[in-house]
């Protein structure tokens, strides 16, 4: 048996590491984030109401993302969800977030498992930080989120829009059931 071109497992190595990193761009122009995030602001809890969901996401309800600020720079995520109805099972995992982008801190490195960092970039947050939007490079996934679990479907709209404007397909946005209480 030959061995392996150390040329070609070099070249294996870094598009496995570039696929799993999602860090590439989707074609088009690279994807911009918003110029400033007041980190301490950003915190807290985020309702995610409507998103283009990864395979864990599918069939969430009352999906909730909350971030805080620890004090060595690390952001400890909860993100949690019932399972396919209003009353099914929870479901909580709790990734790490890190700032990549220490000017605008609009670009994140989120870690589900180590030593992979997904590519987390809020592409939208108003001027109230009321509303967000979160995109990956490769406009795979977003997420759009609110400190309210009420979305109107004003909003919606105006978001679906908004999410095309940057590249993404908006027939893949799908509303995330949230019910107050």
């Amino acid at each position: 048996m030959r061995p392996f071109p150390q040329t070609l497992w070099l070249l294996a190595v870094a598009g496995a590491l570039s696929l799993l990193t999602g860090c590439i761009e989707s074609g088009g122009e690279p994807m911009k984030t918003v110029d400033h995030v007041d980190l301490e602001r950003f915190m807290g809890d985020w309702y995610v109401v409507a998103n283009i969901p990864t395979f864990v996401e599918k069939g969430a309800h009352n999906a909730v993302e909350s971030y805080a600020l620890n004090p060595d720079g690390i952001i400890a995520t909860t993100f949690t969800f019932n399972k396919d109805a209003f009353d099914g099972p929870q479901k909580t995992y709790h990734p790490k977030g890190f700032v990549l982008d220490e000017t605008t801190h609009a670009h994140w490195g989120m870690q589900f498992i180590w030593p992979i960092k997904a590519d987390y970039r809020i592409i939208y947050l108003d001027d109230d930080s009321e509303t967000t939007v979160i995109g990956r490079a490769k406009r795979d996934y977003v997420w759009v989120m609110s400190r309210t679990p009420d979305f109107s479907d004003a909003e919606f709209e105006k978001m679906k829009a908004f999410i095309e404007s940057v590249g993404y397909d908006p027939s893949k946005l799908e509303r995330v059931p949230q019910q107050a209480g």
